[in-house]
């Protein structure tokens, strides 16, 4: 491993250092993204027989949106990913949008061969000549290698109903698949109990923040953390096409209660929108099916692009990335209930054996950080003192600038990347903000940067921020600073070795 050498308050200190051959390559070291083409919402996530599935919306033959296919990969840790072959291509009339995947253990499709469970998609075919999205079902006898597709088992006549969501509900014993009727901005639940023919069971909807368009909805059963003991929530979470809180896509969320066939708000929700990531780059996020029965998380994943700027971003030859899997919860809070994300615990997996860890006074002059990357594992627990704004500084080669900042006297944490590197959207350059509160004079800041991408943590996942970067040449460094008082900050951070394979 090449070592680094670095100045901190001048004393010369030795850190090992994300691996150089990142540096001459933006390609993300962590984050999953395809060799190459384009990449957009995670699909099928199901976990079968030690392994992880994503599938994933993917352009077989080129780097901008179109013939909508499912790509795949499949990951034993839920970060060392391996890319496999096209798992559902599109067809002459149909394209394989947006969907999900189970595992049918009683074979109630009757699609199982020799006592195995089939592993079932159920996606919306999208029939750009007859103007019709409808409901297909294809099966997998081998472990998702390879598909047979059964064809349409729900049609409504619409040119807008899409994005199944299927999952089994053991209460009922039936299954459950939510959608959307997108440009009504309604979300519809259907049952079935042989995921062949389907019942209209609800529709939730218009509610909350809405666009053009709802997408991409999911309905996962939380636990409370700091709830009555085994207290659980359904959350609805669903996604915009526009004017979310990060002035393009991103995601909302209900919380609420959940018979099999109604979600019902709880009578606390308010009638304003609360966001699932307060960055530009969290969209179409889905859970994992069928995870291990002695794993209770539930954990989701989402596309690290926004809409508006998706096929403009500067990567080639591949175009998208998803997110790292998040583990997600609930929280009982002075405004309700809240989820909370955090990054699966797997990802420590990847992290540098050693860590750096300092602490660190901040004034305004500022001082360079232990670490340097690239792709780096970064936590910052910061103690605001009387100081009007404490910022984390990300610079390349050529002098721009990824800013992560804490405002304690408006209670805010922000990213601005307004000037994170060359202009290439009009829709890119901007600052996000998550209200945070500050009145007891400390945060908690987890930050994963992986060479174009930041995740942020706020709290132990409280609150999220993700944004993309693309920035210019030269390597990137780290620094702090403190302005109009002095702060401290208690640093520890990992480099992060490689966890794609292709």
């Amino acid at each position: 491993m090449i070592r680094t050498l670095l100045m901190l308050t001048g004393a010369a200190v030795m850190i090992p250092a994300a691996a150089d051959a990142q540096r001459a390559d933006p390609r993300p070291a962590y984050h999953y993204g395809p060799k190459r083409n384009w990449m957009n919402d995670p699909n099928g996530l199901v976990y079968f027989e030690g392994e992880y599935h994503l599938f994933y919306q993917y352009n077989p033959h080129g780097d901008r949106w179109g013939h909508m296919s499912w790509g795949h990969a499949v990951s034993r840790d839920l970060v060392t990913w391996e890319e496999l072959p096209v798992a559902i291509p599109e067809t002459a009339d149909v394209m394989a949008f947006s969907g999900s995947a189970v595992i049918d253990w009683k074979n109630s499709s009757g699609f199982g061969r020799d006592g195995r469970p089939p592993m079932i998609a159920i996606y919306t075919g999208h029939n750009p000549k007859a103007k019709l999205q409808s409901q297909y079902l294809a099966y997998s006898n081998d472990r998702g290698r390879t598909w047979t597709v059964h064809g349409e088992v729900l049609s409504v006549g619409s040119s807008e109903f899409r994005d199944p969501k299927v999952f089994w509900h053991e209460p009922t014993r039936s299954w459950v698949m939510i959608a959307v009727m997108a440009v009504e901005n309604r979300a519809v639940i259907f049952t079935s109990s042989d995921l062949k023919q389907w019942r209209y069971a609800s529709s939730f909807g218009p509610a909350g923040a809405r666009g053009k368009n709802w997408e991409c909805p999911d309905l996962n059963l939380l636990p409370v953390e700091g709830g009555a003991p085994g207290e659980q929530r359904w959350v609805l979470s669903i996604n915009l096409g526009d004017q979310a809180v990060g002035g393009g896509s991103g995601g909302q969320y209900f919380v609420g209660d959940f018979d099999g066939r109604r979600f019902t708000p709880v009578d606390a929700w308010g009638g304003e929108p609360v966001w699932t990531d307060y960055g530009a780059d969290f969209y179409a996020a889905v859970a994992w099916n069928d995870l291990p029965k002695d794993d209770p998380r539930r954990i989701w994943i989402g596309w690290a692009n926004d809409w508006r700027y998706a096929e403009a971003i500067p990567t080639w030859p591949s175009r998208g990335i998803m997110t790292v899997p998040r583990s997600i919860s609930l929280r009982k809070t002075a405004q309700g209930y809240r989820m909370t994300q955090r990054p699966v615990r797997e990802l420590e997996r990847l992290r540098s054996k050693v860590p750096i860890s300092r602490q660190l006074s901040l004034r305004d002059e500022p001082l360079a950080l232990p670490v340097e990357g690239g792709a780096v594992d970064l936590t910052a627990n910061l103690a605001l003192g009387q100081s009007e704004q404490v910022t984390l500084t990300l610079s390349d080669g050529e002098g721009y600038q990824m800013v992560i900042g804490v405002n304690p006297a408006v209670n805010e944490v922000f990213i601005d990347r307004s000037r994170a590197g060359p202009h290439f959207h009009d829709g890119f350059e901007n600052r996000h903000v998550a209200p945070v509160d500050l009145r007891q004079g400390k945060v908690s800041l987890r930050l994963l940067v992986d060479e174009s991408i930041v995740e942020l943590f706020i709290n132990d996942g409280e609150q999220t921020i993700t944004d993309r970067f693309f920035r210019g040449s030269g390597p990137l460094r780290w620094s702090a600073s403190a302005r109009g008082g002095a702060a401290t900050m208690d640093v520890t951070a990992w480099s992060i070795r490689p966890g794609v394979r292709h």
